[in-house]
């Protein structure tokens, strides 16, 4: 994000690229998502526990956080087009491999292919917003790209596993690669970087420019503050919808397969109603964003606490509710990309995003392994499922990593603060003065 929108664009050509560019996002979010309501069936599939299940979402996810910061290198000298391409390229071929697998090691090269095209893909639409539309609609649209994306969540539901036990794994996945394909034509046809051309020619710092650029976005302490607020808020919503929320419905509430499916899709429905509540509160009190983030991961915590507690299977209101507070975390780790753009200048908006971005993924990741590994060892040994016991010890993990999240989020907002009085100016004073 090298540069800012140029101050007149045709709005139906800013809303095709912009529609074209979330819908390569909504792709992205089914393949990334795929294979959380398939996890059954892939563990049947290919003979393995929980712990092996593991690895096919830590595969994917690792890629995906490691390759933030490269991305957003490659984004700035090869524009969001280009990316989008190669990114949906390697989804499609990662559910191509996915589909025909029947050896662990190919499943899991196809996760790290779905990984590495995922990380590809939302911070270039958000390059996308940057040069299509002006800065005061931008908090909207990044709040909305991330809300619509989670549609590819819900086709990633129900409608996958109806496919799956109809027509089996193979058709099923072959099926995800012709969708991931479909949009690929589209945003080759109906994606450009910037409305005009004259602008792609200065989009490439050299690589001394790069590391300056990254240096200084780790040095701000809102660029920290975003991400320690997308670990902390991201990563329970995440790790449910991903992997370990429909095992759990299925095997420890025991749910039915489309009745687990069909609360994953409420979840993705909620969200998409409290992603612009969420952007409205903090476009109205961007002095208090941090009490947002520590409302939510509260009440996260709050209702996960009643769940684990619950003697015997819990109810379904109860479950109902948690998927609803879940919901409310994927809004809640997009203000992490605010304060990155608002403690940053334009030139580092996107090293600044890469970091954030990398938060949330990194704590999936470490409470996905924990969870398998808890599993694994809380699961009687010659029984073929975990039990309800197992699950909740398993989920406890989490209130290890709420616990470091918040403080390092008050920690880092509390330096953010102390920086900004120290300033005359502060950085994003242009935009909406000091914002913790």
């Amino acid at each position: 994000m090298s540069g800012a929108a140029p101050t007149v664009v045709p709005r139906r050509s800013a809303a095709l690229v912009f529609g074209v560019a979330v819908t390569a996002y909504v792709a992205a979010v089914f393949h990334r998502s795929s294979l959380g309501v398939t996890g059954v069936d892939a563990a049947d599939r290919f003979h393995i526990n929980a712990a092996a299940l593991a690895t096919f979402s830590v595969a994917q996810l690792a890629v995906y956080a490691a390759m933030q910061i490269p991305v957003g290198v490659l984004l700035d000298r090869y524009g969001s087009r280009r990316l989008l391409l190669a990114g949906g390229a390697l989804m499609v071929a990662g559910q191509l491999c996915f589909a025909v697998a029947t050896d662990v090691r190919l499943a899991v090269v196809a996760r790290v292919l779905v990984g590495l095209g995922d990380a590809m893909t939302f911070i270039s639409v958000l390059r996308i917003v940057a040069f299509w539309f002006p800065g005061r609609r931008n908090p909207l649209l990044v709040q909305l790209t991330g809300t619509i994306g989670q549609l590819g969540a819900v086709l990633g539901a129900v409608p996958l596993v109806a496919l799956l036990h109809h027509a089996g794994w193979t058709p099923a996945f072959l099926t995800a690669a012709a969708l991931g394909a479909t949009v690929l034509l589209l945003v080759l046809v109906g994606v450009r970087d910037t409305p005009h051309a004259e602008h792609t020619s200065a989009l490439a710092p050299d690589l001394a420019a790069v590391r300056r650029q990254l240096a200084d976005a780790w040095a701000q302490p809102g660029t920290r503050l975003g991400l320690w607020t997308h670990f902390v808020t991201q990563f329970s919503g995440s790790v449910f919808a991903l992997l370990w929320g429909y095992p759990f419905l299925v095997q420890g509430q025991g749910f039915a397969p489309t009745t687990a499916a069909a609360l994953l899709t409420l979840m993705t429905v909620v969200t998409l109603v409290c992603g612009p509540v969420v952007a409205h509160l903090c476009a109205r009190h961007p002095f208090h964003r941090s009490a947002v983030v520590f409302a939510i991961t509260a009440a996260t915590a709050a209702v996960w606490a009643v769940v684990l507690a619950w003697p015997g299977r819990a109810p379904h209101g109860l479950l109902v509710a948690l998927v609803v507070v879940l919901a409310v975390n994927g809004p809640g780790s997009v203000i992490g990309f605010d304060y990155a753009r608002t403690f940053n200048p334009v030139h580092r908006i996107g090293s600044a995003t890469g970091i954030v971005n990398v938060g949330g993924f990194v704590a999936s990741i470490l409470l996905i392994l924990a969870v398998g590994v808890v599993l694994d060892l809380a699961t009687p040994a010659g029984r073929s499922t975990p039990p309800l016991s197992a699950f909740r010890w398993a989920f406890a993990v989490q209130y290890l990593l709420w616990g470091l999240g918040a403080v390092q989020v008050l920690r880092y907002r509390n330096a953010a603060r102390r920086r900004d009085a120290a300033e005359a100016v502060p950085v994003a004073a242009a935009v909406a003065g000091p914002v913790t």
